[in-house]
């Protein structure tokens, strides 16, 4: 704060003086200590009655003997007039806050101008000269016990012409020289407590500012991603509309084409603003049937590069594939990708443990498309949540698992077809393991596993499931455990069973098989054979398809046709049954001989359409009903192809 007592008029006087006024003081002794209390304020207020004149006297000796105060005064009468003149002038510009300059530590002038208050010089200058004081030298900063501050120089002379009855020339306190304290400080300022307060006060207004600014910043972050995310997500609108409009055109385009005399569509369509032929992607019907099966071929929608893909399923209802893949590096670590078909086909990568080794089997509920079945080499049979992208299950096999399979009459019960040659039964909501364990006619692997639905000939709540392995087709009363499996009638003698397609809506079985290569301890092995293939090993052999339907009782099956065709010599060839209504049944699978997906109608196994694939073999295959239009996928090497068709 500023010093409640400004400097008063201070005057120094010469020994013979000082000795008169002691001896004419009444109120003092030869020691110099107060006769009593009235006297001695009585001295007080003549003290304070000095006026500038005396104070003048003394700062004219200071400002004689020049800024060392060291050094005699002129005549105390040639000074006064020059001291009186400057002192009012320093006391005007202190006391009325004019302007004053300090140049250094030791001076204070006036020539440039620099703005100083009263409370700045009160913390700066000597009380007594109205100079700086120094941190050292004669003018050293000092204090007596009172507090008050002054030069050193300044205070000794003062006491010394005092002598005992030296008092602080600000507030009359006794004091002597060796009271005197030096203080080493550079510099003293007082502070104003007003001031204080009120930059406190700013400052805590600047904080409030800051935090109300930090929080519309992040306001601002938030709007700025919320407009992110808007803009993208009507950028995939935007792209989901160009991908209608062109598919409407394409649909207005097959209605115009053209059949020619060799049996190929010669119309055009736009897909992704360029001209596509047609008949550049494989089509080829049966002359015969071109007029009534056109309204229902299949067209290329597009293709989807999906590195080290293996497996897949299809969710028509959520527009999403869910594919196994083995990431590339060492170790090929696998993993689940959701694929979206909605522009711009974002993806999730979902990766599994090590254990799980090799998916060999991926099934979407066909009742909760939350959830996925996958069977694994790792003796694994995994339940995954579509929704949290965790594996939410995992039951332990005592062998490999080859193939997998949800029941269609209760989703809470799974299928598992072991390497052993086994059958597990499995209810989601019992953990610990399976509640049915049922032993296999062989040991051969079961690569296919398929649930029938319940039909009017069967007990209400009858589960029943129909595997495909090397020896053929069994059917498995899940209910009736201890009977074991049934092998299928009709369906001996076919060779080794490679492939199995079921069609749930129509109840169409349609069973792949190649020859059977018979060694000389009569063992039978699903192996390709050791004569010379057609076209080398690896380009297929003459085997048959056998078609089948699921009659009155469970089981009981009627034979509706075969056919020789040319299918896979080595591995477990892909294939599935279309429905397309208006009792409408195509048969899709792989020709090795010609590289593409052929299409043959059912019974009558004629060819209907020719798909030309991205490259051989066929890793997957699958067919999925959705919004009136048939989905037909296919994965070949890297590339998923996607066909559509019109439903009636």
């Amino acid at each position: 704060m500023a010093n409640p007592h400004p400097p008063s008029p201070i005057l120094l006087l010469d020994d013979e003086e000082l000795q008169e006024d002691q001896n004419a003081a009444p109120g003092f002794n030869d020691d110099g200590e107060d006769e009593d209390d009235e006297d001695e304020e009585e001295e007080e207020e003549e003290d304070e009655d000095l006026i500038d004149t005396d104070y003048a006297v003394y700062i004219a000796s200071l400002q004689h003997s020049g800024v060392s105060h060291n050094g005699a005064g002129n005549s105390r009468e040639t000074v006064a007039s020059n001291g009186a003149e400057e002192w009012g002038r320093k006391r005007r510009r202190a006391g009325e806050g004019k302007t004053a300059s300090c140049d250094g530590i030791g001076s204070a002038e006036s020539s440039q101008g620099s703005h100083w208050t009263r409370n700045e010089i009160d913390g700066l200058f000597c009380p007594i000269c109205l100079e700086a004081w120094t941190n050292d030298g004669d003018h050293h900063i000092c204090c007596l016990p009172c507090g008050h501050i002054y030069g050193m120089s300044c205070i000794r002379k003062w006491l010394q012409q005092r002598k005992n009855s030296g008092k602080c020339p600000q507030c009359n306190k006794k004091c002597a020289l060796k009271d005197v304290r030096k203080l080493f400080a550079s510099r003293i300022v007082s502070v104003d407590e007003e001031s204080q307060k009120m930059i406190r006060s700013l400052e805590a207004k600047c904080d409030s500012l800051e935090k109300k600014g930090a929080g519309w910043c992040k306001k601002e972050a938030q709007w700025r991603k919320l407009e992110a995310e808007l803009q993208l997500k009507v950028q995939k609108l935007t792209e989901r509309t160009t991908y209608l409009e062109h598919l409407l055109g394409d649909t207005h385009s097959r209605t115009s084409g053209q059949v020619n005399a060799h049996g190929a569509v010669e119309g055009r369509f736009a897909s992704a603003n360029t001209i596509l032929d047609e008949k550049s992607y494989g089509w080829n019907f049966d002359s015969k049937l071109c007029g009534q099966a056109y309204s229902c071929n299949f067209i290329l929608e597009k293709e989807l590069q999906v590195d080290g893909a293996r497996l897949f399923d299809v969710d028509a209802s959520n527009q999403i594939v869910l594919i196994s893949r083995r990431l590339a590096g060492i170790g090929g670590t696998q993993a689940l990708t959701k694929l979206s078909l909605i522009p711009p086909y974002d993806r999730d990568d979902i990766l599994l443990p090590r254990s799980i080794k090799v998916i060999r089997d991926l099934r979407i509920c066909p009742t909760n498309s939350d959830l996925a079945l996958f069977a694994c080499l790792g003796k694994k049979l995994s339940v995954l949540s579509m929704e949290s992208n965790n594996v939410i299950l995992a039951y332990d096999l005592p062998a490999a698992a080859w193939t997998c399979s949800w029941d269609l009459n209760d989703s809470n019960y799974v299928y598992a077809g072991l390497q052993n040659g086994s059958l597990l039964v499995f209810d989601l909501r019992r953990t610990a393991g399976p509640v049915a364990t049922i032993k296999g006619l062989t040991n051969n692997p079961i690569h296919t596993v398929h649930s029938l639905p319940n039909n009017s000939a069967l007990p209400s709540g009858a589960r029943t499931v129909l595997s495909a392995s090397s020896i053929g087709l069994c059917l498995w009363n899940v209910d009736n455990a201890e009977e074991g499996p049934i092998l299928v009638p009709q369906t001996e003698n076919q060779g080794v069973c490679i492939s199995l397609a079921y069609c749930p809506s129509s109840d169409n079985i349609v069973a792949s098989y190649r020859p059977k290569v018979e060694m000389s301890d009569e063992t039978i092995f699903s192996q390709p054979p050791l004569t010379p293939s057609r076209g080398g090993i690896g380009q297929g052999t003459v085997g048959s398809l056998v078609l089948l339907k699921r009659a009155g009782s469970s089981n009981c099956f009627k034979r509706l046709g075969s056919a020789c065709t040319n299918v896979c010599d080595i591995g477990l060839p892909k294939s599935a049954i279309i429905d397309l209504g208006n009792h409408r049944t195509l048969f899709a699978s792989e020709d090795k001989l010609s590289s593409k997906v052929v299409l043959e109608e059912l019974p009558s196994f004629t060819t209907f359409q020719s798909l030309k694939l991205h490259k051989d073999p066929v890793r997957d295959l699958k067919y999925t009903p959705a919004l009136k239009k048939g989905l037909l996928s296919c994965l070949s090497g890297d590339v998923l192809q996607l066909f559509s068709t019109r439903l009636s």
